[in-house]
């Protein structure tokens, strides 16, 4: 059964960092593109990262170049994102997504705020 467990949100201050982990079963981590994205409250969800199968790379949205970067542990099966320089914009609750033979996975999500 494929599952995605979202873990390391929290409190942290403007310019602080957080390491967000997506814990995934049942599926093969190299064969599908694996997105970050997030949703503040009274806003739609939005595009934050993917990282792409087989070696292709990955993409960010503008608004986090250069502040994020999202990994693949094999080993673990887990989906990182790196996130430095926070913002309070980057408030929001995060999930991952996987698009699995056609249809859309998402797991619970983890609160991200970013204040003094």
């Amino acid at each position: 059964q494929l599952q995605l467990v979202e873990s390391g949100g929290g409190l942290v201050q403007p310019g602080g960092s957080l390491r967000l982990s997506c814990a995934a079963s049942g599926f093969n981590l190299d064969t599908y593109n694996i997105g970050w994205f997030r949703q503040a409250p009274g806003k739609e969800r939005e595009f934050v990262a993917v990282i792409k199968s087989e070696g292709g790379g990955t993409e960010y949205a503008d608004s986090v170049k250069g502040r994020f970067t999202i990994s693949r542990d094999y080993a673990r099966s887990t989906i990182f994102l790196q996130m430095n320089n926070l913002k309070p914009e980057d408030t929001a609750k995060y999930f991952c997504n996987v698009v699995f033979r056609g249809n859309a996975y998402w797991g619970q999500g983890t609160q991200v705020t970013v204040s003094s």
